[in-house]
């Protein structure tokens, strides 16, 4: 465990704005969304930079299968074969193909739930990981408690409409920004097509993303689409420009491909990429004829900014007391947490840079000399 630094040093290098759930800008008049509710965001900081009844709960359809599949590749053992859940495949809607008795695996059941949405993946990921729909539910629910989704109530895995499921585009941003840390999840929900075997016996098919914004706009990774009777047209969406990710959700949207493109030129016309200047620091060494050693971030970090604005980030400096020599460059010794006020925005390792070799003492000098001795006489021999 690491002792955190004491001091929390403010620095003035950067802008970063709390997540919170009125838009913090002016909006461009002309920037109209036939969206019920919708949400543009910054995703590395939850910035919002645009938003309409984003705290309004709504039905969200197979926008759902976020979170389905998140709990999925969480619960791990992604690529071990099994037969799928007879009764929980026999579900209406979009499906991924699935028949009674196949074999599969959950990776199989992720790309089934991210690109043809399909709700006996759905059904099927559930009974696999908890063992019933209703213990899923559970799951999703704590899960979204976690990540701070106040707005939000899961009832099935699918989307399709349970009393009370539903829940807020701002939330559905807050569980896309988490999921979207995945890199599991991040691969699965960029792909246009991929190839999955499954069947009795398994063999391979190609399903396709019903995402049509990752052929209509550029930069686009992804995420979800969503249609019910009653959620109307719902997409979550998110873009990557010169390092920076935005996020949309619109929930009950007749226009909703055009609604995002639209919201992306207006969210990339009003940030910048910044990288995050790194500090100085150093780490204390016992054991060494070196006091201290320079320490470095794993990568530098990059955030997205309004007009380049100088705002309040803090950081914290997690190291234990002290490091015992010998140090390999590149060994980890320690972390560096950027905050916008208590809400975290990264957390990076921080590694050595440079090596430090362990002092050696006059009792350990005599006996590496006799170890040293010992290794002649043994090849001699």
């Amino acid at each position: 465990m690491y002792a955190v630094l004491k001091k929390y040093i403010i620095i003035l290098f950067l802008p970063v704005l709390l997540f919170c759930s009125v838009p913090e800008f002016p909006v461009h008049a002309e920037l109209s969304v036939s969206a019920k509710a919708c949400i543009l965001i910054e995703a590395a900081t939850g910035r919002v930079l645009f938003g309409k009844n984003e705290q309004e709960k709504l039905p969200m359809a197979s926008t759902t299968k976020i979170m389905t599949t998140l709990l999925t590749i969480e619960s791990g053992d992604l690529d071990t074969e099994f037969m799928v859940n007879n009764q929980a495949i026999h579900v209406e809607g979009s499906s991924m193909g699935l028949q009674e008795n196949d074999i599969v695996t959950k990776r199989a059941l992720c790309y089934g739930m991210l690109l043809p949405s399909g709700n006996d993946a759905a059904n099927a990921s559930a009974v696999a990981v908890a063992g019933s729909i209703p213990a899923f539910a559970k799951l999703m629910n704590q899960r979204a408690e976690e990540i701070g989704m106040t707005r939000t109530c899961f009832v099935t895995p699918s989307g399709l409409e349970g009393t009370g499921h539903g829940a807020s585009a701002s939330d559905m941003a807050l569980l896309t920004r988490e999921a979207l840390k995945n890199p599991v999840f991040r691969e699965i929900c960029c792909q246009a097509s991929a190839t999955v075997k499954f069947g009795n016996p398994p063999y391979e098919r190609t399903l396709y993303n019903s995402n049509k914004l990752l052929r209509m706009y550029d930069g686009v990774i992804g995420v979800k689409t969503g249609f019910t009777d009653e959620a109307g047209r719902c997409l979550v969406s998110a873009c990557e420009r010169e390092g920076v990710t935005l996020i949309c959700v619109t929930l009950n949207d007749r226009d909703d491909w055009n609604d995002h493109m639209h919201l992306y030129d207006y969210g990339f016309s009003q940030i910048s990429p910044v990288t995050l200047e790194i500090p100085e620091i150093s780490q204390k060494l016992v054991g060494s004829t070196t006091e201290s050693i320079q320490l470095r971030p794993e990568s530098p970090v990059q955030i997205g900014t309004v007009n380049q604005d100088v705002s309040e980030i803090s950081y914290k400096i997690l190291l234990s007391p002290f490091a015992c020599a010998p140090v390999k460059k590149g060994e980890e010794l320690g972390r560096l947490e950027y905050y916008f006020r208590e809400t975290k925005i990264c957390s990076c390792p921080l590694l050595a840079d440079s090596s430090a070799e362990a002092k050696i003492t006059p009792e350990k000098n005599k006996f590496m000399q006799f170890l040293d001795n010992l290794r002649k006489i043994i090849r001699n021999a």
